[in-house]
């Protein structure tokens, strides 16, 4: 456990122009999911020319993460995809950025040459922290410090982190019954790293952003809600993952609304509704929720990003928007799924 690690690692929107062909309907998450006509509200006030001004090229960037090509939670999902095929198809897909994982090349200039080569920036790395158990602090104050100097050669400015202090996630277990519920001493714990974790990227210029993340203590609305009130906004940032949070039986939209000032970086990955009431139902681990299906990418799935960028744009979100989505690329083809992906973005953000 005690690990750094490198990454992680449609809709039926009618596809016609807005104005031109009026969309069957969308599909709105809250909880699980659950399908409701929603043409108005996709029509009022969300044209894509809107859109595409306040959160166009010269405010985000697109990113996409490489557990579509593999996976580094579980390296046995693995469709044998070397790291060059992978970041070309990244490239070739229309992203300019990507997180990073277990093949890419140790080597920084060999790595930094390869992304330069594609056009590719280092959207963000991973580092997971352990401030909630015994003897754990300092190693994860040293596995952070060593990561951001990684990513800081590489030209990156973002840090991303999660606790993982007992987490469930990576067990053979039963993901939501398992998953470790912190005690007061072990908030205040983790609320301390962290805010020393920011002052630490703060000093090198970059900024810290906090995953939320199922199995783990900080997995529902009201982890994040309390983390969120016992940090400094200015040192701790939030990370928005959307799927993750409708996993968990919260609604992406209104955490997005609720700290869209205090996003710093965002995870757009959709999720299988049937998928996630059958892990609730048999009680699969969080391997087997992946291993089913349970994550997919924005324009495929029951989320709605549409009005989750419009709660972005609002605020005059800057950054990056990574799409993420941990499948078996033995049963999902990458490429397919990474330019399903940027079709839908294009489609949603007018570029």
């Amino acid at each position: 456990m005690d690990r750094v690690r490198w990454g992680r690692g449609v809709h039926d929107l009618a596809a016609a122009v807005v104005g031109l062909v009026r969309p069957k309907w969308t599909v709105r998450v809250s909880g699980v999911g659950r399908a409701v006509p929603s043409a108005d509200r996709y029509l009022k006030g969300n044209d894509m020319t809107t859109l595409a001004g306040r959160l166009g090229p010269d405010k985000v960037k697109l990113g996409v993460c490489c557990t579509l090509w593999w996976n580094d939670d579980f390296p046995a999902i693995d469709a044998g995809i070397p790291f060059g095929q992978a970041v070309s198809e990244m490239a070739l897909a229309g992203f300019q950025g990507c997180s990073t994982g277990h093949k890419y090349p140790t080597d920084l200039v060999e790595l930094k040459a390869a992304l330069d080569l594609r056009g590719l920036e280092v959207s963000e790395p991973w580092t997971s922290t352990y401030f909630t158990i015994a003897k754990m602090r300092q190693k994860t104050i040293d596995s952070f410090e060593e990561t951001l100097s990684r990513i800081k050669a590489l030209g990156g400015n973002e840090l991303v982190v999660a606790e993982f202090g007992g987490s469930s996630h990576l067990l053979p277990v039963d993901v939501f019954a398992n998953r470790p519920v912190f005690t007061d001493t072990q908030w205040d714990a983790l609320a301390s790293g962290l805010e020393e974790l920011g002052k630490i990227a703060h000093s090198a210029g970059m900024r810290l952003s906090y995953h939320h993340h199922m199995g783990t203590g900080v997995m529902t609305r009201a982890d994040v809600d309390r983390l969120m009130a016992s940090t400094d906004p200015d040192l701790v940032s939030l990370l928005l993952d959307t799927a993750h949070i409708a996993f968990a039986g919260d609604d992406p939209l209104d955490m997005a609304r609720a700290y869209a000032d205090r996003i710093g970086h965002v995870h757009m990955k959709s999720i299988r509704p049937e998928v996630v009431s059958r892990v609730r139902e048999e009680g699969l681990s969080f391997q087997d929720a992946v291993e089913a299906g349970v994550f997919t990418v924005p324009g495929d799935g029951a989320i709605d990003f549409r009005p989750i960028l419009e709660a972005l744009a609002d605020a005059d979100y800057r950054g990056w928007l990574v799409v993420e989505a941990e499948q078996d690329p033995n049963k999902a083809n990458p490429l397919e799924y990474a330019k399903k992906a940027r079709a839908y973005l294009t489609d949603v953000l007018g570029w």
